[in-house]
């Protein structure tokens, strides 16, 4: 009982928090008018968010592994309640790039330390499980939070969705508090250099590390633009475009509860699908112009994303299971450096070629993770029973 209250509170800030980062992507439009910025000016602030979160996970995971990770939860929780709300009194580009930087420093003692907590709290058998609520409760809230950001924007102010989920986190933060159990460190000592030291110089879950990178490129990287794009395509208005960018967060909860269920029955092939799945929703979104299709492809995206990068998460935990906080650390900042790298580039590419284009460049992206992912789990899979095998002899 308690560890599944455990599950429901970390769930809902999760689901907060990651809406809280999702927002952004049918707000950037009014964020430019407001601020007489450019899109890719404006964009600037989600670039800044994913830099410092990819930067202070590789603090925090360490930091959970030697002080325990609800403690270093609940100081980032109220952490990135606090910075929310002060974005909503940003007055000029560089006073949200700083407080959206400062948000998404402390979200990065969010996202990974929770699914290294809930990694560590439940066994083999019941916790591909676990980290699939969890996961599904945070793309739960990235799938409201383009409504949520699209109803209070255009009835509001884009300034009222920062305040809206900061006050909320702050709420849950103060719950978290109270309720949430303290765990033990997993390690004595803190070491950074040593802490790193062990999966970085391990050949396999770098190749893991890597690809993730390119994971955050083609999703996150081009997610940020997607309300520019299908406001250019259908010239709807900010609510309507939030719903719609909504079936891309839903595609997420579906993929999470059904990734487990398609790797057993199909194997690390399904990966391969999944990537191929992702590439034709990225074409579908650079070439038409039917709403239905469009909606499709968002939710599809959705499905392809989260039965990649759920089933890393997995594996990369099982390679190291003493150093779960450090692992997701490191799984975190590629996929959030990587995102930051391609909304920088990606804002080069609509200057120049239009939005569209990107979708079509990052196709062949999403094309490739898929196909390297097979092979890389696969390969896991494999010296997990040899090497269980050879405990048997």
């Amino acid at each position: 009982m308690k560890k599944e209250k455990t599950l429901f509170i970390l769930g809902i800030m999760a689901f907060l928090a990651n809406g809280d980062n999702y927002a952004a992507a049918p707000l950037i439009i009014k964020i430019a008018e407001d601020l007489q910025l450019t899109i890719s000016t404006a964009a600037v602030s989600v670039t800044a968010y994913m830099l410092a979160f990819g930067a202070f996970t590789l603090l925090f995971g360490p930091l959970s592994d030697r002080f325990g990770k609800v403690r270093i939860i609940n100081i980032a929780a109220m952490g990135t309640a606090v910075f929310s709300m002060l974005g909503a009194f940003a007055f000029n580009l560089p006073s949200l790039v700083f407080f959206r930087a400062m948000n998404g420093a402390f979200g990065a003692g969010i996202f990974p330390v929770t699914m290294a907590l809930v990694g560590q709290s439940f066994d083999d058998k019941n916790r591909h499980k676990a980290l699939g609520k969890v996961m599904g409760m945070m793309f739960l809230g990235g799938a409201s939070a383009t409504v949520i950001g699209g109803i209070l924007s255009y009835f509001g102010s884009w300034r009222m969705v920062y305040f809206f989920y900061g006050f909320a986190e702050f709420i849950v933060a103060i719950i978290m508090l109270k309720v949430l159990e303290r765990d033990k460190p997993t390690v004595e000592h803190l070491n950074f250099v040593k802490a790193y030291k062990a999966p970085l110089t391990n050949l396999q879950f770098m190749k893991i590390i890597i690809t993730v990178l390119f994971l955050g490129v083609s999703i996150f990287g081009s997610f940020t633009y997607s309300g520019t794009l299908i406001k250019e395509i259908t010239g709807y208005n900010i609510l309507i475009v939030g719903l719609i960018l909504s079936l891309f967060g839903i595609g997420t909860v579906v993929g999470g509860r059904v990734a487990p269920m398609l790797k057993s029955a199909i194997g690390p092939g399904f990966l391969g699908l999944a990537g191929l799945l992702g590439g034709i929703s990225l074409f579908t979104l650079s070439a038409s112009g039917n709403i239905i299709l469009l909606g499709l492809a968002l939710f599809c995206f959705g499905m392809s994303f989260i039965s990649i990068q759920s089933t890393f998460i997995s594996t990369a935990q099982e390679n190291f299971p003493n150093m779960r906080g450090t692992v997701m650390s490191l799984v975190s900042f590629q996929v959030f450096i990587g995102g930051a790298i391609g909304t920088s580039l990606n804002g080069v590419i609509i200057k120049n070629y239009g939005t569209a284009q990107i979708y079509f460049n990052t196709a062949f992206i999403m094309l490739a993770v898929g196909g390297i992912a097979t092979l890389l789990i696969l390969g896991f899979e494999r010296r997990k029973k040899a090497a269980a095998l050879d405990k048997k002899d």
